[in-house]
């Protein structure tokens, strides 16, 4: 008797366990940001060797490359080397929010509210529920990525899911619908600036809000966690099968009469801890908000959200663990911060190459001359609206596998295109919603990604195995999803002609 036949494999199954091999088959996730930065050094020699430059879309002064492989830039990468690891954006953040975290963490916090979410959520909608929470915790900044992502690979564990399916699910909400959201962040201010400042080279009186995409980006939110939700259950989940790691899911029982008193504590805690922070921004002169213009948008609040997110991990923590008897002294609390910096070892040896990489990628102007480049080429095409805007998205995406900042990618591409698409008839309004969704969809299949070596490393905690590969295997169908989703909807709404936010229509008046 025949043994039997396994499954066959679809195409698409296949096509991504051949990526998979592939990208595990390059170096270790540090190694190769080494050997990318030295070949962005020898590229840089090159390059400014070729005498390349492009005009600066604004100034008009002269982009040249600057070459590292000199004595100069010997110099500069010397005198760079540890400004450049502790500088490293993410690197604080990241550790600051695990400092605070790591007391909830080890009070058993997080342990109890996972019971309380495991038993009490339909599991027919945990997947949803975990792509819409990571993308509206974009307005948050970091807490996605420090927070929700081992949370939700916690939770998948806990319900007999594999784990890495959702880490993958809360990073496609994160990152992948970065622009998404019903409520507005620090970056709507921050791009609408820029595009305001590129429509005025054009019409000196023209002002963009920030609210200038909410209807697009709000509709957008429920979008991106209907795809996300349907992509993780019908490719992720498949492909990935079931767990058999060494990481095991904790036993999903009935609260115990300690931990319901830790949670009615943490409870008290965090509402007293919200009256605190509603007082300081909702009154006009309120103690949490800018001080000279009384903004939120730009308020201490949202800037130093890292400090919340810190502040109120350890708060309630410290309640949790004081009702549920697991903190007894300080000692405990301290134990619980040194414990979660164990774990991160491996992250900081990956970001002390990946910074050096990013630096001086920054440092040889390369990244502004290939959007500079770019731009120009897709200026040139002559397409109609429709596909130029298609276009002009797939630009944007292109460039952020190599430009990991959206305010620094657009502000160098407004000024080139915002202007021309004014000239077309197009609003600044809708030329920033196209370039928002090319910003996000390729987010987390781009190494350049601040966060991508600490989602490598969360991915490593449940396969020692994973590589760059496995990650990029794993959430490229997301970004394939999204693009053609997202792309879709702007089609359906420059069809219909709604506008992309209050005030902000899709043509503009002779």
């Amino acid at each position: 008797m025949s043994a039997p036949q396994p499954p066959r494999r679809s195409p698409l199954t296949r096509f991504l366990a051949v990526v998979e091999r592939v990208g595990n088959a390059l170096p270790h996730p540090a190694t190769l940001f080494l050997v990318a930065a030295l070949a962005v050094v020898l590229l840089s020699a090159i390059v400014a060797g070729l005498g390349l430059s492009v005009a600066h879309p604004a100034t008009g002064k002269p982009i040249e490359p600057v070459n590292l492989l000199s004595v100069e830039g010997l110099h500069r990468m010397i005198k760079g080397l540890v400004g450049n690891f502790t500088n490293f954006a993410p690197l604080g953040t990241v550790l600051v929010a695990m400092l605070g975290i790591g007391v909830a963490e080890g009070s058993g916090l997080i342990s109890a509210a996972l019971k309380v979410l495991v038993l009490s959520a339909p599991r027919r909608l945990l997947t949803f529920a975990i792509v819409f929470a990571g993308v509206m915790s974009n307005t948050g900044g970091e807490v996605g990525y420090v927070l929700l992502l081992p949370l939700s690979a916690t939770i998948f564990l806990a319900v007999g899911r594999h784990p890495i399916a959702g880490l993958a699910a809360a990073f496609a909400g994160v990152s992948g619908g970065y622009s998404a959201n019903l409520l507005l962040g620090t970056i709507d201010p921050l791009l609408a600036g820029l595009t305001q400042e590129a429509a005025q080279l054009v019409d000196p009186g023209y002002l963009v809000n920030p609210a200038a995409n909410y209807y697009f980006m709000a509709v957008s939110t429920f979008l991106i966690a209907t795809v996300g939700t349907a992509v993780t259950e019908w490719v992720v989940v498949p492909r990935l099968g079931t767990y058999a790691g060494a990481e095991r899911a904790q036993a999903i029982e009935p609260l115990t009469v300690a931990e319901r008193r830790g949670l009615r504590f943490a409870i008290t805690a965090a509402l007293l801890s919200a009256a605190v922070v509603l007082a300081g921004l909702v009154p006009d002169a309120g103690f949490l908000r800018d001080r000279e213009t009384g903004d939120v948008l730009h308020s201490p609040f949202l800037s130093g959200i890292v400090a919340f997110i810190f502040g109120g991990g350890a708060v309630l923590g410290i309640a949790y663990g004081v009702g549920a008897g697991t903190i007894r002294s300080d000692v405990d609390v301290m134990r619980s911060m040194g414990k979660s910096m164990e774990t991160m070892g491996h992250y900081l040896v990956l970001v002390f190459f990946a910074a050096q990489f990013v630096a001086w990628f920054n440092w040889t102007n390369l990244g502004v001359i290939v959007a500079v480049e770019g731009a120009q080429v897709l200026k040139a095409s002559g397409l109609g609206a429709i596909p130029l805007m298609v276009g002009f998205v797939l630009l944007s995406a292109t460039i952020n596998l190599a430009m990991g900042s959206a305010s620094a990618k657009w502000a160098i591409m407004a000024p080139v295109f915002v202007p021309m698409f004014m000239l077309l008839g197009y609003t600044p309004e809708l030329t920033q919603a196209a370039y928002r969704i090319g910003d996000s969809v390729t987010n987390v299949v781009s190494p350049m990604m601040s966060y991508f070596a600490l989602i490598i490393a969360f991915v490593q905690r449940y396969d020692s195995r994973a590589g760059l590969g496995t990650l990029v295997a794993t959430m490229l169908p997301y970004t394939v999803a999204f693009l053609v989703a997202w792309l879709l909807l702007l089609f359906v709404w420059m069809v219909a002609g709604w506008p992309v936010g209050p005030g902000a229509g899709l043509y503009l008046q002779p």
